[in-house]
């Protein structure tokens, strides 16, 4: 509904007065408060992308907006998902969000999807909104999202972040290129590392969020130059934007229907791997662990492969921090090697994947090892719960 009958449309009294510095510039004025009126927006998330920009599409006065989210509110989210606040960690986050909104706008219509955005639901619930933002953070959906919307002829909203540096643009949008101009074909299964192993400046998604929201509002009113077919990279260290131009690839593929997103990123083939090569290595608990050290046994060398920062924020007695990515290098495993000395091999990391994958790099250079499942998240809340959980 981007032309939609402004006739039809009346705003209440007390709009007037919260909208007033819209109505007010010439570029909006009451035909642009209408238009965001009748607008609706469809957010795919609400993590650290999502909270920003629907706290400020919901403040400009969208009339409808959806979510669309499964998980629940984490002491961890609230460094930077801005919409949830510690009453809510343990709830649901669409249930968060919605309060929210209405606390700063009771115009909102707000509808809510906790489900898992899926190809089965994708075009039902994308159909019927005029504008789609992709606030998600994993390589399948962006495809669903990207891949709906350009079947639906929608526009879809794109941002990204890690650690300091963020991406936005808008896909699909007057002709414009969708995702798979950019990303044809997506990484291999664990290349791109997730903020929950990268981390992410709490900041960020704030700024890369609210470039998608005024986006949004754009399309909505047609006013200004849109990100379609721009690139925008924003580096927070440095403190710099850069555009990339983006066109549509002629030789793409034509987009006929929705496919299954988690086996064209390999997610099922990685999972697979991962478990053939986790059923390749012994395992202990964190109690196991426990007992040895508290045996006074000195037949084994614990390295802990996390990285530097990580180690200090919390250590398991005794750890010997060996990062994956030096024995990914190889330098590690030449460490590792010297420590030895005829001892047994126990390694561990934050939950037990990054220890897994190095000591099937070990294993590769002729050492054997035993895996601490769950990692030092389990050690605090099994073992010591003194252990800063992070």
């Amino acid at each position: 509904m981007l032309n939609p009958n402004l006739e039809e449309i009346q705003l209440q009294r007390d709009e007037y007065e919260r909208y007033s510095r819209h109505l007010i510039l010439p570029e909006v004025g009451l035909d642009g408060q209408k238009r965001l009126k009748a607008a609706s927006v469809l957010c795919i998330g609400t993590g650290g992308l999502g909270s920003p920009l629907l706290l400020y599409l919901a403040a400009a006065g969208i009339g409808r907006i959806g979510i669309v989210d499964f998980d629940v509110v984490d002491t961890s989210n609230l460094q930077r998902q801005v919409i949830h606040g510690t009453s809510w960690v343990g709830k649901p986050k669409i249930d968060s969000a919605k309060n929210r909104i209405l606390e700063i706008n009771p115009n909102c219509q707000v509808e809510l999807y906790n489900t898992r955005l899926s190809s089965e639901n994708a075009l039902d619930i994308v159909k019927s909104y005029d504008v789609v933002v992709d606030g998600t953070d994993n390589f399948p959906t962006r495809y669903l999202v990207n891949d709906a919307c350009v079947l639906l002829n929608k526009p879809n909203v794109y941002g990204s972040i890690f650690r300091f540096e963020g991406q936005a643009t808008v896909f699909n949008y007057e002709g414009g290129p969708n995702y798979r101009d950019l990303y044809p074909e997506p990484p291999p299964p664990g290349m791109v590392p997730s903020c929950a192993e990268g981390g992410v400046l709490g900041i960020l998604p704030g700024i890369i969020g609210v470039i998608q929201a005024t986006e949004t509002i754009k399309i909505i009113l047609g006013k200004g130059r849109t990100l379609s077919g721009r690139l925008l990279l924003y580096n927070s260290l440095d403190m710099t934007f850069r555009e990339l131009k983006l066109r549509p690839n002629p030789e793409r593929p034509v987009i006929e229907k929705l496919i299954d997103y988690e086996q064209f990123c390999g997610i099922p083939q990685a999972r697979q791997e991962e478990a053939q090569q986790a059923g390749a290595i012994p395992e202990m608990t964190v109690k196991d662990l426990k007992a040895l050290l508290d045996s006074g046994a000195d037949d084994f060398v614990l390295i802990d492969v996390r990285n530097p920062n990580e180690y200090e924020i919390a250590q398991i007695p005794g750890a010997v921090l060996i990062p994956l990515p030096d024995i990914e290098r190889g330098e590690g495993v030449e460490k590792v090697k010297g420590l030895l000395n005829g001892h047994r091999l126990i390694a561990h990391c934050k939950m037990g994947g990054r220890s897994a994958r190095a000591l099937g790099i070990l294993k590769e250079a002729g050492i054997e090892g035993v895996n601490v499942q769950g990692g030092i998240t389990a050690w605090s809340k099994e073992v010591d719960p003194s252990v800063p959980q992070y």
